[in-house]
């Protein structure tokens, strides 16, 4: 027997990249030719509260599980969850009740309620990245902008920046469309290699965090810190001045440098570097899962000689 997966797509890439992260999960756990998952995008779908379900659905396998996350892919599971079957998974803090959902996979930040359908995460599913080798010799500085949570101090920043590029590390510096131009143009003219988000190929960044052994990233983006502890570098953050005394991205941030994960430290960039293991919370997010639903995992597998 196969795990079918229906995975909804909200158009936000964000939100694309944890689905496609949870499945990720759920193919190392089983074992990818035991997982079939079917992408279905909700603006093409049109599926409305009264309508009927559209054509494309009924001719597809019904659905173990039916993922998604965003506000936009939380009525869609739900009916195609009353019409078809299957498990519903949103991902992140749903706009609807959580008891709507059979399992909710939630950062432990956003703090859910302790509800029996809520899986805790240790701040936002990202994919695994490359098999590549990391490269004692590279660094890579990945810089955010202003958001909800925190202010932007471009001054603060470039400080950073420099004590990091007196580093004997070759540099490769990226923003993302929310940094100020100020900010741009200050590491454009640095002695590191610049890369302006706009014109990075697909794959390019997490080929990068690959390949890096220090990477260090603004405090603003749980993400992006996320992905980057899927690499076997050491993870470094910039601080920023908090807009609320409340804070739960900083909170998020603080329990990853309490966990030894991170450090705020650029002093601490000169020692001795040894790769370390990728965080894999997808995997611990789809094992979660599977022992919920009553599913084997792939030792579990070997060991019965069956799938589910």
């Amino acid at each position: 027997m196969r795990l079918i997966i229906w995975r909804f797509l909200d158009g936000n890439r964000a939100h694309e990249k944890q689905s496609a992260a949870l499945v990720s999960g759920l193919r190392s756990c089983l074992g990818s030719d035991s997982v079939d998952c079917h992408d279905l995008h909700c603006l093409e779908l049109s599926i409305s509260l009264w309508r009927g379900l559209p054509e494309q659905l009924h001719q597809l396998p019904k659905p173990d599980l039916i993922v998604g996350a965003g506000h936009r892919s939380h009525w869609p599971m739900l009916r195609a969850r009353r019409q078809f079957g299957g498990r519903s998974v949103v991902i992140m803090q749903p706009s609807l009740p959580l008891h709507w959902f059979d399992f909710a996979i939630i950062p432990e930040h956003d703090r859910p309620p302790p509800l029996e359908n809520v899986i805790l995460t240790h701040g936002a599913l990202a994919e695994p990245l490359p098999d590549l080798e990391p490269e004692a010799g590279r660094g890579l500085l990945l810089i955010g902008g202003p958001s909800r949570h925190y202010r932007w101090d471009t001054q603060a920043v470039a400080t950073t920046a420099d004590r990091l590029f007196e580093q004997p590390l070759r540099w490769v510096v990226s923003d993302s469309r929310r940094t100020p131009a100020d900010t741009q143009a200050i590491l454009a003219g640095s002695k590191a290699e610049f890369y302006s988000w706009r014109s990075c190929p697909p794959g390019w960044l997490a080929e990068q965090m690959a390949r890096s052994a220090q990477i260090w990233v603004t405090s603003d983006s749980v993400s992006m810190i996320s992905e980057a502890l899927q690499s076997r570098a050491r993870i470094g953050v910039i601080p920023l001045p908090s807009r609320t005394r409340a804070n739960k991205v900083r909170s998020a941030v603080q329990r990853f440098m309490d966990l030894g994960l991170l450090s705020d430290r650029p002093e601490e960039i000169g020692g001795a570097w040894a790769p370390r293991e990728p965080f894999n919370q997808q995997i611990v997010c789809a094992r979660a899962l599977l022992r919920r639903c009553g599913l084997n995992t792939l030792k579990q597998v070997e060991a019965d000689g069956q799938l589910l």
